[in-house]
């Protein structure tokens, strides 16, 4: 499990085309980031291999 000593803490990164589509699955990616420097909800562009293109991925509680 990870420590949340400090300032990095840990976040789940979700596809948001995929979930307009409403396939099946889901595309997630897990990374961290500092919650001191970025306070507001990531939006990172990342690959989604069931769409197999690059998709926006936000931030998911």
């Amino acid at each position: 499990m990870a420590s949340k000593k400090g300032n990095r803490i840990q976040v789940i990164l979700e596809c948001t085309e995929h979930k307009a589509t409403g396939q099946a699955g889901t595309s997630r990616y897990i990374t961290t980031k500092n919650r001191k420097n970025t306070t507001e909800r990531m939006e990172l562009k990342k690959y989604n291999p069931i769409l197999r293109k690059m998709t926006v991925h936000k931030e998911i509680k």
